[in-house]
């Protein structure tokens, strides 16, 4: 930058930031206000504000930039808050140099543009680059987590486990179903696993299809499936599909087959206070006896 101009904007760096921070209070951060306290806007405004000049003092510092987008991420603002507010720094750093030289000229109009813009633009990329990453970042992390959210398996007792699917099921969601699925019935030495598509809108042929070959799956490493939440509609879709369910059984409901499971590994639901009952009068009848 033509020292000259460097000059000017270091000397008047204190009236500069101000505008820009008046600039960024008025037209930018309105809606973070209700969130967001004034002192944290301002706090970062300001080391917003120091990332730029230290360019211009010392040469920029791609840690500090790279630091600063993954601040700006983490607050949840959007990218144009670094966009809108590169160019607002930007108009007032050249409108502060033409106030302060006398010169109409257009050659020398452009030729401060050319030096704010040499120094503006690429910390204004690399802070882009750099919120682009952050951002993509905790996008590939949110991800993840909701697909293991997405696909849950429950063990509820010993030999028995469940698997509730809640909304939409496309090809990716069904390769990830499949394969928790066998992972947790290994892991968890599961006999019988219940898969509960009572939160499931819309069973179409995919949707069928991919639950037949779960449970398909399932049943060939040692281990059966019942499908519960079988509401009519979804029992009429199926019939009329002409999908075949007849391998593994069905139910209405996750109490009816949980139910089920229980028959299959060979419990009963027993009813306490009448056992204790049939207990006592037991105790009763030998007493009677002597």
């Amino acid at each position: 930058m033509n020292p000259e101009y460097k000059d000017i904007l270091l000397d008047y760096s204190d009236e500069i930031i101000k505008k820009w921070m008046d600039d960024l209070e008025d037209n930018k951060l309105k809606e973070y206000k209700s969130t967001v306290s004034n002192e944290l806007i301002e706090q970062v405004n300001r080391e917003f504000v120091n990332l730029i000049f230290s360019k211009l003092k010392d040469g920029v510092n791609y840690e500090s930039l790279e630091q600063f987008s993954e601040r700006i991420v983490n607050l949840g603002w959007p990218l144009a808050y670094l966009t809108e507010g590169m160019q607002s720094f930007r108009s007032i750093c050249i409108r502060t140099i033409l106030e302060q030289i006398d010169n109409k000229d257009e050659a020398f109009f452009l030729e401060v543009m050319d030096d704010v813009n040499n120094w503006v633009d690429p910390i204004k990329n690399q802070l882009i680059n750099e919120y682009s990453n952050n951002w993509n970042n905790i996008i590939s992390l949110q991800k993840v987590a909701l697909q293991e959210l997405s696909v849950p398996l429950i063990p509820v007792m010993e030999g028995i486990t469940v698997m509730p699917l809640v909304g939409t099921i496309d090809t990716d969601r069904a390769k990830l179903i499949m394969e928790n699925l066998l992972d947790g019935v290994i892991k968890s030495r599961a006999e019988v696993v219940l898969i509960d598509i009572t939160g499931v809108p819309v069973v179409d042929t995919m949707v069928a299809h991919h639950i037949v070959q779960a449970a398909e799956a399932v049943r060939l490493i040692g281990s059966t499936c019942i499908l519960v939440g079988i509401r009519p509609e979804i029992a009429q879709t199926i019939v009329n599909l002409g999908i075949d369910l007849s391998r593994f059984p069905t139910k209405s409901s996750l109490k009816k087959g949980f139910e089920k499971a229980l028959e299959m590994t060979n419990r009963d639901i027993v009813n306490v206070k009448e056992k204790d009952a049939d207990i006592i009068d037991d105790m009763v009848q030998s007493i009677d006896k002597e």
